[in-house]
């Protein structure tokens, strides 16, 4: 009976041991299985949102230094100028892009410093659009929303990289805001889209990419317009950078045809009812960067709308003009001075003005842009001005003067 007791005591110490075992070996493989699981744990998935890049900039200025005429003013270019213009937000501007697949990619720009009648400070939309690729490496595109129209170097260049204050009066009377709803084709081979890049990178006032190639329609009634006839207007540009030694130089050619109506609400003549003009232009330009020495040219040719004093109504009539800009670049530490000038004609209409209000323009500009870092720049310029710009209700007005005007930028 003593020798029972004995076994069994032995056998529940063993029985005892080996659970514990079991159970510990049991609790460490369980353990090991969680480790690896959590290793072996899918990557996390990518998210739309991680693809959005957000930039912009803002433009502050004041016009009224040195002035010679409150009313000599410029519609287009800078509702500040002239009588009862002050400190002036010109644009102040969000940027949302990002390429959310390989070959869809988008933009969006809205401004928070469009204008409406004496209101400041209201949001429109400028870009928004889509890139779709044709290839894997994107050399054909098609870019699809409202975005800037195919017409003009300086008009496909940013307002935060150009020199002058305002755009010239020649080619941008062609597209308010430069820009409109419609489709545009594009082809640049990878090299030259490589170059675009680099040359707004690199601080050379690049226009950016818009191909070497452009062909596109859209409605011909300027940014956040509706179209108001059936017909929308065709444009095609050819543009191409190449290297001679350290200069780099792009000339190009643009035109655009369509028929462009102007509203009775848009005219004080009162002979208009929503009538059609056609509306044609032509554009060479040639694009020297400023490696140091830089020059920019443009002139084009056409018809559009325009008023007649001596008919006291709009016609569609011939028009011309142009500019050249000339510029330095000099860097020094982390600095750059840019100083340029400018010299700018036109003759002819502004279809989106009142009554395609008529304009006889010449404008010589003296400046220079100073960068002192990344994020800031400031602009002093000089301009000395002879303007006639004639509507129904303001005829045989011309208006001559200078002005100082300066301009702080950030850039974020």
């Amino acid at each position: 009976m003593l020798t029972l007791n004995k076994y069994l005591i032995n056998l529940s110490v063993i029985l005892t041991i080996s659970f514990s075992s079991n159970n510990a070996v049991a609790q460490t493989d369980k353990s090991e299985d969680d480790k690896k699981s959590s290793l072996n744990l899918p990557a996390k998935t990518s998210n739309w949102a991680d693809k959005v890049s957000i930039r912009g900039y803002m433009q502050t200025r004041y016009n009224r230094l040195l002035e010679t005429n409150g009313q000599l003013k410029c519609e287009q270019c800078d509702k500040s100028w002239g009588k009862d213009g002050g400190f002036f937000i010109r644009r102040m501007r969000i940027i949302f892009y990002g390429q959310l697949s390989k070959q869809v990619y988008f933009y969006v720009q809205p401004d928070f410093a469009s204008s409406a009648g004496t209101t400041n400070h209201l949001a429109q939309l400028r870009d928004a659009y889509l890139d779709l690729g044709f290839d894997e490496k994107n050399e054909y595109r098609l870019r699809i929303g409202q975005s800037k129209v195919p017409f003009g170097f300086e008009n496909m260049q940013s307002s935060q990289n150009r020199l002058p204050l305002d755009r010239n009066d020649a080619l941008n009377s062609a597209v308010s805001n430069e820009r409109d709803l419609g489709a545009f084709f594009y082809w640049a081979p990878s090299n030259k889209r490589k170059l675009y890049s680099s040359l707004v990178k690199d601080g050379l006032k690049g226009s950016g990419d818009y191909g070497v190639f452009a062909f596109g329609a859209y409605n011909g009634q300027t940014a956040n317009q509706v179209e108001r006839n059936n017909s929308p207007h065709l444009v095609s540009r050819i543009s191409y950078p190449f290297s001679v030694g350290n200069q780099i130089i792009e000339p190009g050619i643009q035109a655009y045809t369509g028929k462009f109506v102007l509203l009775s609400t848009n005219s004080k003549t009162k002979k208009i009812a929503n009538s059609e003009y056609l509306d044609q232009r032509v554009a060479g330009s040639f694009i020297m960067y400023p490696k140091p020495f830089g020059i920019q040219a443009e002139y084009n040719v056409g018809q559009g709308p325009e008023f007649n004093k001596t008919t006291d109504s709009v016609e569609t009539r011939k028009l011309k003009g142009g500019y050249v800009t000339l510029s330095y670049m000099i860097r020094k530490s982390n600095q750059v001075i840019i100083p340029f000038v400018r010299y700018q004609m036109y003759q002819g209409g502004k279809k989106h003005e009142i009554d395609a209000r008529s304009y006889n323009i010449n404008e010589f500009e003296i400046g220079a842009e100073w960068q002192p870092g990344n994020n800031f720049e400031l602009v002093v310029m000089y301009t000395i001005s002879d303007r006639r710009f004639e509507d129904y209700a303001l005829q045989s007005n011309r208006q001559k003067g200078q002005l100082l005007r300066l301009q702080a930028q950030m850039n974020f």
